[in-house]
């Protein structure tokens, strides 16, 4: 949708003042960027059937990087060995974790936030190597005002800390900041530590998310 179509949605009257809402924070996998096919796709030319025995092994072993201990790169390359992949570890991670789609509908409703007066920040779960892509080469770091990645935060979501965590980073109480995410447990973390948030991802189109921010008196267009 363009962004002369976000505008014709009906319903945003509010304006920021009317609002206790000041800031968004936004994840980044199914809410800005989308890996295309998913990620079983992306590895089956590796690994054949035993795509999801992987990714599920190398998920669970990236979770302390997610929070800013280890390097996950050398602990990616022996999981690809251990699995007879004989491609070279750089090449598959450039194929596939660094393989992102932006998607532009949420790019240009981000603009419009920041346009309209709001604080619009990233709040991302990401090992530094593909957390440094993110800020980089997609230009994240200058499309958002505060970025918070999970290994640079020293916590990964949904523990609540990281959202705690966030907020101070932001220099806003969490009850003026308004989390999207496409999972729900995040959503609970976001809740439990004061901060108001709503579960949405791409295949709900982008209709229904600025619907969202309406409801929390958000203007989005």
């Amino acid at each position: 949708m363009s962004i002369d179509g976000i505008r014709r949605v009906e319903g945003f009257k509010h304006v920021v003042g009317e609002s206790r809402i000041r800031h968004v924070l936004l994840d980044a996998d199914g809410v800005l960027q989308d890996l295309p096919g998913g990620w079983y796709a992306a590895m089956e030319p590796y690994l054949g059937d035993k795509v999801r025995q992987f990714l599920h092994q190398t998920w669970k072993d990236e979770l302390p990087m997610l929070a800013g201990s280890g390097d996950y790169m050398p602990v990616l390359e022996a999981t690809l060995k251990n699995y007879g992949v004989v491609t070279p570890v750089a090449e598959v991670y450039a194929a596939v974790w660094k393989n992102i789609v932006v998607i532009e509908e949420s790019i240009a409703i981000v603009r419009a936030l920041r346009s309209n007066g709001y604080g619009v920040h990233l709040g991302t779960n990401q090992e530094r190597y593909r957390g440094a892509h993110m800020r980089t080469v997609l230009g994240y770091d200058d499309l958002f005002d505060v970025s918070c990645y999970s290994y640079d935060l020293g916590v990964a979501k949904p523990d609540p800390a990281f959202f705690t965590q966030a907020a101070h980073r932001i220099g806003a109480d969490p009850e003026t900041i308004l989390f999207i995410d496409d999972t729900e447990r995040n959503i609970a973390g976001a809740r439990a530590a004061a901060m108001p948030a709503e579960q949405w991802d791409l295949t709900q189109g982008h209709d229904l998310l600025l619907h969202l921010f309406a409801k929390h008196g958000i203007t989005a267009t």
